[in-house]
């Protein structure tokens, strides 16, 4: 597998899109420095209406640019950083991923992936009809999520564009992605 970080975004206010940064230092336990989402706790609005105490299980939001090529093609313009997320990877099929599966972003950085992005209504209000095409239904009936994944950051670490990933599974047995 030879996935790479094919762009990095933060912004430091609450919204829906993140520019892109020429780099991003991850904190352990905590997030991206200076992102709107970065805490021990949640930070997430919907979350924090919820319940302000829960973990943050959302400290890192990665996208595969190979989701922004289908949406093309289903006539979207989506580029990195537009769907809110922090780090968008390449060469990785993110959403095969089982629970627990850390991701070496970069010389030090480790991010363990929490569980799939639920996105919500405002991504319709980015773009008319997106929605529909980020979650569906498969051929059984159950919901499909594409919009990624969510984790949190084990290792310190600074992480640009081109930088490698090197993916280390769990041990077995491995538990499908569930939405965080």
């Amino acid at each position: 597998m030879n996935a790479t970080i094919a762009a990095v975004s933060r912004s430091a206010v609450h919204g829906f899109s993140k520019p892109n940064e020429p780099s991003l230092r991850l904190l352990a336990g905590l997030g991206v420095e200076g992102d709107t989402h970065l805490g021990v706790t949640v930070q997430h609005r919907s979350r924090v209406a919820q319940d302000p105490t829960q973990p943050n299980l959302r400290q890192v939001h990665l996208i595969h640019a190979e989701l922004h090529e289908e949406l093309a093609l289903a006539g979207h313009r989506v580029a990195a950083g537009d769907l809110g997320e922090n780090i968008t990877t390449r060469g990785i099929d993110l959403l095969g991923l089982p629970r627990g599966t850390r991701l070496h972003l970069g010389d030090h950085a480790v991010v363990e992936v929490t569980g799939l992005r639920n996105p919500c209504l405002q991504i319709d209000a980015f773009q008319d009809g997106l929605l529909k095409q980020v979650v569906g239904r498969d051929e059984a009936g159950n919901v499909v999520r594409k919009a990624g994944v969510m984790g949190i950051v084990l290792a310190d670490g600074e992480v640009r564009p081109g930088d490698r990933i090197r993916v280390e599974l769990p041990n077995a047995p491995h538990e499908p992605l569930e939405r965080v």
